[in-house]
């Protein structure tokens, strides 16, 4: 599938239960290639963590900024409401939940640079 280690799978969330579905692509989590997204970044001492799949979370930190995500996109409702956010769920959502590749940051973040 791709080269690299899995990534470690992310915390379970406060409430103890493990989430059944990915909060940005609706697919099933499963067991491998999950991680935890802190919906306010940790360098902004965000605390609430979710459960993704990997390739999911690689796409949200290679589409926003730190600051973007702590300003503007810091709920699943706001992430789904950007285009390419949208446009990758679409393509992502008939894919198995153990799917991964390696993710390109967006050209609108690389010119924010």
């Amino acid at each position: 599938m791709s080269g690299g280690p899995a990534p470690r799978p992310g915390p379970i969330p406060a409430g103890g239960e493990r989430e059944q579905s990915c909060p940005l692509c609706a697919r099933e989590l499963g067991h491998i290639r999950v991680t935890g997204h802190h919906l306010i970044p940790r360098r902004y001492k965000g605390k609430e963590t979710r459960l993704l799949h990997a390739v999911c979370h690689r796409k949200i930190h290679a589409t926003f900024t730190d600051q973007e995500l702590r300003d503007h996109y810091n709920s699943f409702e706001r992430l789904l409401a950007h285009e390419d956010i949208r446009v990758f769920v679409e393509w992502v959502r008939n894919k198995p939940p153990e799917f991964y590749v390696p993710t390109q940051m967006s050209r609108r973040r690389q010119d924010s640079r």
